[in-house]
């Protein structure tokens, strides 16, 4: 038995501690932005409204360009036994949400899994052993890895990429990117010239076979994604040709914010790599093996800085190389720690890893903070349930709570209807019929204020332990109808 449970540790271990911490996030931080709305509101569509294609989210709300079905139908497929059950169980449907984040997170780290086990077999499993930590011990990867993000479906594309590329089916490798950039992000078109240009420079692979080979699998690919877009969009759509016109021919992004050039080396990568970010230039620096991997992904990042509008998401497909790289930098310090010069690297590194875990606490505890309208109606529903469940509360939700936190999973069934109606000038509440307003606004006539929740403002140093304290203010508001005896009835915590 105990040999049983050794060689199931020497097999899944890395799986396990990796998966634990994804699962904290997810169980620990359920809610999702307005970045994940799509494949949020498409899931839960799948998975509770199935065939009825005319109750689902996204032909209300639209967005800004359309996005593809086929990374929440797949979600939605491992998901579906357990919302089966739930339903049975009459459990509440944010379940639901943890659910799908956690089918998704499995889908991630088993691609993850595929890459890692190359790195071993490449490098030797003690760079894969630190490999895992410092992925572990990085927040942003593991966080983002259970979030449905078009960037973060991509991801697990990307990462049987990587692992085919180190295995040496380069052509396999192409292949999978040309998937992802047709499919699921335009913009990995970034990595996969690089790559390519690389595999052709250094004769891995031939001109005429990898047109052969990738034309058959672009055309597959557009073939599918616009099939099955198309029936669930109920107009003909190929989904990331139109965000790729959008984002690149009319350069709209910009309209989102913009930062310089710099960005993601300055702050970015830093923020999301911690301290395997001088390690990954030590590694490249150490190991020539690792030059020829480091080089398309740089570039890719390089490449996508000249885009105006940058967010980290864009560039998590980065990491796992990055952490490769300092995985073999950490490795060798490892090795020669007895060595005088690289003794005191180990302890650089220890207390390094040690400040990595620090920043990695408080990035959490940010980002915990970070979703107050899901608590506001978490708190809603806990306090403003009657025992009278035949009559119905009608909730508004404004523009601002529907992007921080609020998805159809967060919705009860039984009692409460929603609405998201925008455009709704602030007078005009008095004379519509809702029970409940969710908004960012301190004061609404005719309804009274029932209690606030806090969010995440900024960090602010302080001499004192912590070093560092978080700051949070006031963002939700949670409004009453004053004409509503039994909303007023009721004992609310007030605002703050």
């Amino acid at each position: 038995m105990a040999s049983k449970s050794s060689h199931f540790f020497k097999l899944y271990g890395y799986d396990l501690l990796l998966g634990s911490v994804a699962a904290f996030y997810v169980l620990m931080v359920p809610y999702t932005k307005v970045e994940e709305s799509f494949n949020v509101q498409a899931m839960h569509d799948i998975l509770y409204h199935r065939h009825r294609l005319d109750n689902y989210d996204h032909l209300e709300f639209p967005g800004v360009v359309p996005r593809t079905f086929i990374g929440a139908i797949l979600v939605s497929i491992l998901a579906s036994p357990i919302i089966l059950v739930m339903s049975l169980l009459h459990l509440p449907k944010i379940y639901g949400l943890v659910a799908v984040r956690l089918a998704l997170g499995c889908i991630l780290l088993s691609t993850l899994r595929f890459f890692r086990i190359q790195v071993g077999k490449k490098f030797g499993q003690q760079v894969e052993a630190f490999f895992v930590i410092l992925t572990a011990l990085q927040f942003h990867f593991l966080f983002y890895c259970t979030r449905p993000l078009p960037n973060v479906l991509a991801l697990g594309v990307v990462n049987l990429a990587y692992g085919l590329w180190l295995k040496g089916h380069f052509y396999a490798a192409l292949n999978c990117l040309i998937f992802t950039t047709i499919v699921f992000r335009c913009d990995m078109v970034l990595l996969l010239g690089p790559l390519g240009i690389e595999l052709l420079l250094t004769k891995s692979i031939s001109l005429w076979k990898a047109l052969k080979c990738c034309i058959g699998t672009a055309l597959l690919s557009i073939g599918l994604t616009i099939l099955v877009d198309s029936i669930m969009w109920k107009k003909l759509v190929w989904p990331e040709f139109e965000v790729l016109w959008f984002n690149s021919v009319l350069n709209r992004s910009s309209e989102w914010g913009t930062h310089s050039f710099h960005w993601y080396f300055t702050s970015a990568l830093p923020r999301s790599l911690l301290v395997a970010y001088p390690l990954c230039i030590l590694g490249f620096l150490l190991d020539r093996r690792v030059l020829p991997f480091i080089f398309p992904v740089f570039s890719f990042v390089l490449l996508y800085s000249k885009l105006p509008h940058k967010e980290l998401r864009f560039i998590i497909s980065s990491l796992p190389v990055f952490n490769l790289s300092a995985a073999v930098a950490a490795n060798r310090i490892y090795i020669n720690r007895k060595k005088s010069f690289w003794k005191v690297l180990s302890i650089i590194l220890l207390g390094l890893l040690i400040i990595s875990l620090g920043c990695t606490v408080i990035f959490f505890m940010a980002s915990y903070e970070n979703y107050p309208s899901g608590y506001s109606l978490k708190y809603l529903h806990q306090i403003g349930h009657l025992a009278d469940s035949s009559e119905e509360h009608w909730v508004h939700i404004d523009t601002y709570s529907a992007m921080n936190g609020i998805s159809r999973f967060c919705e009860n069934d039984v009692s409460w209807r929603y609405s998201k109606e925008e455009g709704i000038p602030l007078e005009e509440f008095h004379k519509r019929n809702f029970t409940y307003l969710l908004n960012e606004h301190s004061s609404v006539d005719g309804y009274k204020c029932l209690f606030t929740v806090d969010g995440f403002s900024r960090v602010r140093p302080q001499m004192s332990f912590p070093p560092l304290l978080l700051i949070k203010e006031p963002k939700v508001y949670v409004h009453g109808n004053m004409e509503n005896n039994d909303v007023m009835r009721k004992k609310w915590p007030g605002c703050s």
